[in-house]
């Protein structure tokens, strides 16, 4: 693990059981199922050893549920295919696999193959035959049965923009609207898993507790410096920022020039990533915006939201923006 990125939030999921669903030749014993555990110490971390034959992991999976009712279920690659299928449960699926069959052909998934990490039963290699891949077709092909209103909130698709395995995106947008993209590739990371995966397990974990954090207004103009980069520091203050805060970054409105509204939304996608989807506001008159602060370069009127007047004295920079919210702790 690379502990620039890691760090602990020991306030979500505290007390709560997390499912993890490991993807094609992993484990309960993945990187992934470590670094929920460092991340989030007290959060229960669920991570069985998956059957090989998808309809017994499947049988396996929704016993568990039955059992330990998860608060979350955390499925990446084949197991994105099977939390798909875990109906009922707020989800998050991660370049999930729902063509399984057709990825074990495309990429040379066929015959024997060695499992990633170690297994309880201390198997260390299996072998795929057609037969076990017309199983999982079978099995895939279920998915997306019980989709309803009241499931689509509950499921979260996250697709990494160079995955080279899996592309899946179109066919969950076709059945589910959360859908985001994040920047990564197929496996998750420890830099991935702190940008893209913990904001949206933050999301869930203050909606079930009906958590109200106070509401930072971030224009987008601070953001940028003169040649349309990241203003300095401005990315690490976002990621600081969410760790207390609801963020929302608030841009003009685009209806004088429509092609604003397009690149507006491609440079927080790129650069703000995955804390933006959701949480952008477009409006003239960001001033009237009802929260507790409003970070801008130019008062325009009274606001109804403390003001930090970006490029002032006070607030000359990022650094100088992060230090006054450091001071608060979050209020």
């Amino acid at each position: 693990m690379d502990h620039q990125y890691i760090k602990q939030f020991p306030e979500l999921f505290a007390g709560k059981k997390i499912l993890y669903v490991h993807g094609f030749g992993s484990s309960g014993q993945s990187g992934t199922v470590h670094r929920l555990r460092q991340v989030l110490p007290e959060a229960i971390v669920i991570a069985p050893d998956l059957p090989i034959h998808p309809e017994e992991a499947l049988a396996l999976l929704r016993q568990v549920c039955q059992t330990e009712q998860p608060d979350l279920i955390i499925g990446t690659s084949m197991g994105g295919m099977y939390a798909e299928q875990l109906h009922g449960f707020d989800r998050i699926l991660t370049n999930p696999a729902f063509r399984i069959a057709d990825t074990m052909g495309e990429h040379g998934l066929t015959g024997k193959q060695q499992f990633f990490s170690p297994r309880q039963d201390g198997v260390q290699e299996f072998y795929v035959n057609k037969a076990l891949v017309k199983e999982y077709r079978l099995v895939s092909d279920h998915n997306f049965e019980q989709v309803d209103a009241d499931e689509q909130q509950h499921v979260f698709g996250l697709f990494g923009d160079k995955d080279p395995l899996v592309n899946t995106r179109e066919l969950f947008l076709e059945h589910y609207p959360q859908c985001i993209s994040f920047h990564g590739e197929h496996r998750m990371d420890d830099q991935s898993f702190m940008h893209s995966v913990l904001p949206v397990i933050r999301w869930i974990d203050d909606r079930q507790e009906q958590r109200e954090r106070p509401i930072i207004y971030i224009s987008t103009e601070t953001l940028r410096d003169s040649y349309g980069q990241p203003a300095s520091s401005s990315q690490k203050a976002v990621r600081r920022l969410i760790e207390h805060y609801q963020v929302y970054f608030v841009a003009p409105s685009p209806s004088a020039q429509p092609s604003l509204l397009a690149s507006t939304m491609d440079w927080l996608a790129e650069y703000i990533n995955v804390p933006a989807w959701g949480h952008i506001i477009f409006t003239n008159q960001p001033h009237l915006l009802y929260g507790d602060y409003l970070v801008c370069k130019e008062k325009e009127g009274d606001t109804m939201a403390t003001l930090l007047e970006f490029g002032s004295d006070t607030f000359k920079t990022w650094e100088d923006v992060m230090e006054y919210f450091d001071r608060l702790g979050g209020q």
